[in-house]
């Protein structure tokens, strides 16, 4: 059991020990029954005027606490929403980059292709020729 539970059960023990202790006493006590009814009634009203206080105020607590968890939760979903943002950019960009790049060597690479076929093919011409120079020799 935490400390918080702890202290408050003692708390609602003293208020209740107290609340029949004053009842005690005003039956006990040495008053008419008209005198005692109506210590009876004012003190129930104050009792019940501070009940009532402390309810109102842990409401008051409740409503804070959870109005400051929705402003906490909107915080958080607007920062998460802003890092996925940055993330999706940041995922195009290297996307981009990596696209511009595969092009850029397909388009050398194809380059790089065509010169060495016109090479291949000069040399295949070449040899076609010195054989042909060298049958009719």
């Amino acid at each position: 059991m935490s400390d918080n539970n702890v202290g408050k059960g003692f708390l609602l023990g003293f208020i209740a020990g107290g609340a029949i202790g004053a009842v005690f006493a005003l039956l006990y006590a040495p008053k008419s029954g008209k005198e005692l009814r109506q210590d009876i009634k004012n003190r129930t009203d104050g009792y019940l005027d501070e009940a009532e206080k402390y309810v109102t105020d842990a409401k008051d607590k409740a409503k804070e606490l959870i109005n400051e968890g929705k402003k906490k939760s909107d915080r958080i979903i607007s920062d998460a929403k802003v890092k996925s943002e940055e993330l999706l950019r940041d995922a195009e960009k290297v996307f981009s980059d990596a696209k511009a790049k595969a092009s850029n060597i397909i388009s050398t690479g194809k380059e790089t292709l065509e010169a060495e076929s016109g090479r291949l093919k000069d040399a295949v011409k070449a040899g076609v020729d010195a054989y042909k120079s060298t049958k009719n020799a």
